[in-house]
């Protein structure tokens, strides 16, 4: 067998994170099709990534060998510090909560500082830079508005790419936006705020 290393380890990551996606889930209701609970959608979405990490850890069995890269020192110390600056960062949002509503938006902004101080490092930056833009879109969603929280979200995971249009980026932002208001607002007439609230 020639095993992928670099595969086998993101079949392993999917797996694991599908596995604790599942097991939080069972708290909630699943609902049905029609009738979909808070449990529904989750289960979907990890029950999708359970099954592609599947696929990538049969492909990795194949695909011959292709070891990791070793980490370099900017790497590591890029990971701890944007650790540690999301755990500093965190209570001292805490302490202005009143400013910023609750718990999770200064958790979700400790976040995107950490994932910054993260995205430093250049074997880190694409992961940074997309998880910080699905962090950016949590934290714009309720006052922001789904327009404004999927524009953002879209331009902060472009950076991840050295190589994206701005053109390309432009089309992307129009598209998703047009699309999740056709399927979440007109279609499944979800109630969320589409402009900001702020």
């Amino acid at each position: 067998m020639r095993i992928n290393a670099k595969d086998f380890a993101s079949a392993l990551l999917l797996l694991a994170l599908a596995a604790i996606g599942l097991w939080l889930n069972t708290d909630h209701t699943l609902g049905s099709a029609r009738r979909m609970g808070p449990g529904y959608m989750p289960m979907l979405t990890f029950g999708l990534e359970f099954f592609l990490g599947l696929c990538v850890l049969g492909i990795s069995m194949v695909s011959g060998p292709d070891p990791l890269e070793r980490w370099t020192k900017i790497d590591f110390v890029s990971l701890f510090l944007g650790i540690a600056v999301t755990l500093v960062a965190y209570p001292l949002l805490l302490s202005v909560s009143p400013a910023l509503g609750n718990n999770w938006y200064a958790l979700g902004i400790a976040m995107i500082i950490g994932l910054g101080v993260m995205a430093i490092s250049p074997g880190w930056r694409k992961m940074a830079l997309i998880l910080a833009g699905m962090t950016v879109f949590g934290v714009l969603l309720d006052h922001g508005g789904l327009f404004l929280a999927i524009a953002a979200m879209v331009v902060v995971s472009a950076l991840a790419d050295p190589e994206h249009r701005p053109l390309g980026v432009i089309g992307s932002v129009v598209f998703l936006i047009a699309l999740c208001w056709w399927v979440f607002i007109y279609e499944l007439d979800i109630r969320v705020n589409i402009w900001p609230t702020f």
